[in-house]
């Protein structure tokens, strides 16, 4: 896996310098960061997934909800993704998260965006105001940014959504989710989030946007939703660029 990481790398420092580049899966000489023949078999084909959490359900209706989010209503009301979590996608993720390949969080928000189009497309309505999963305060020093923020940036711009970099504050360093099995992820994330005094009136009524950058079993997500409505948020649609299929 390393070694694949590292490969996505090299292959951005071209396009960190905005001269031309090669595809950073395929490594085909291209003029973008991802090539169309790329884009187009990783990311254009879009299975149906419930409608709430994202998850993949191929024999359903289009606007339907999954078993487990009829059984456990979570907290978010939408959830959009890019694609699922898995080669050679993945590598995008661990490229930007812990390469600190910064060049790639356009990318990923581009192609959010395109999502975030086919989504609204069907008739469902799009956030009105966008926040990115924060960081605590160890793990933001340890890593030197957010790459959840540094996606949320560029979408924000593109679709013309006011950012709000602090419309939520971690209060402590959590363990790391994935390091976690499923059923202590859900206490592992309580109370973990508040929306400061100064962005209250921001969220009293508004569809909010949250950016992450991978969705698993949806207990960060489900807890900042929870937060955000308790502040008095309308709607919360999870905005994410790749989905985990294995639970």
């Amino acid at each position: 896996m390393l070694s694949r990481l590292l490969t996505v790398s090299r292959r951005l420092l071209p396009f960190g310098r905005l001269l031309p580049s090669s595809c950073v899966l395929c490594g085909q000489t291209d003029r973008e960061a991802l090539c169309q023949s790329c884009r187009t078999r990783y990311f254009s084909i879009e299975p149906r997934r419930c409608l709430q959490c994202a998850m993949p359900i191929p024999t359903a209706a289009r606007e339907v909800r999954c078993g487990d989010c009829l059984k456990h209503k979570p907290a978010f009301d939408a959830t959009v993704v890019a694609g699922d979590y898995a080669a050679p996608a993945d590598q995008l993720v661990l490229a930007l998260k812990f390469g600190a390949t910064l060049p790639l969080a356009p990318l990923l928000a581009d192609m959010l965006r395109e999502a975030l189009g086919r989504y609204a497309e069907r008739g469902l309505p799009l956030p009105t105001l966008m926040a990115a999963v924060p960081l605590g305060p160890g793990r933001l020093q340890e890593r030197g940014f957010n790459q959840s923020l540094e996606i949320a940036r560029p979408l924000a711009r593109a679709l013309d959504i006011r950012l709000e970099p602090q419309l939520l504050v971690r209060l402590r360093d959590t363990q790391a989710q994935a390091t976690l099995p499923n059923d202590e992820r859900k206490r592992n994330m309580r109370r973990a989030f508040v929306v400061p005094t100064t962005a209250m009136n921001h969220v009293r009524g508004a569809h909010i946007g949250v950016v992450d950058d991978v969705i698993t079993t949806g207990e960060t997500l489900n807890e900042i939703a929870e937060t955000l409505k308790r502040f008095g948020a309308r709607r919360v649609t999870n905005i994410v660029f790749a989905r985990t299929v294995a639970r």
